[in-house]
């Protein structure tokens, strides 16, 4: 299958959606593959919760650690990531991830389709007033078919000695 996008984005021209704990660089946007996938960089701070426990119910989620180490729930199993292993979050089943130790971790996303990435701009525009909202942050995940569990906050933050958000 070919998609439409040939050439370079520099790491200076990918577009910056979030800050904090949490940050989404956009590498290479659905746009630019037709909508069939797309590429994000995920940086996450020491100790920080990447997501708690959701549920994609449109796309499906590849995870590639760069570097650090990145623990990844994946409905009842749990693992710790580290440089070039890659994580498969399907649809349909609830999955987490957060940076268990006291350096930074980086990691790369595609998602398949690509347009989800719209739900990370749409956070980045949320998070612009401090801490998220969570009535509005639950109205943009089911706009996005995205199921929260706001609940798992607590529990994932104690259990691998996270610093809640906004830390």
């Amino acid at each position: 299958m070919t998609v439409p996008f040939a050439g370079l984005i520099a790491d200076g021209e990918q577009e910056v959606l979030l800050t904090g704990p949490l940050g989404v660089v956009e590498m290479l946007p659905a746009a630019a593959t037709g909508g069939v996938l797309a590429l994000v960089r995920h940086p996450l701070a020491a100790r920080a919760l990447g997501a708690p426990l959701h549920t994609h119910t449109r796309e499906d989620e590849y995870s590639v650690v760069l570097e650090g180490l990145v623990g990844i729930q994946v409905g009842e199993e749990v693992v710790e990531a580290g440089p070039g292993d890659v994580v498969a979050k399907p649809r349909g089943v609830p999955h987490a991830f957060w940076n268990p130790t006291d350096a930074p971790a980086r990691l790369i996303d595609v998602v398949v389709p690509g347009t989800f990435v719209g739900y990370f701009r749409e956070l980045g525009e949320l998070m612009t007033g401090g801490g998220p909202d969570p009535q509005k942050l639950l109205a943009l995940a089911d706009r996005y078919g995205l199921r929260m569990d706001l609940d798992s906050v607590p529990d994932l933050v104690e259990r691998y000695g996270l610093v809640p958000f906004p830390g």
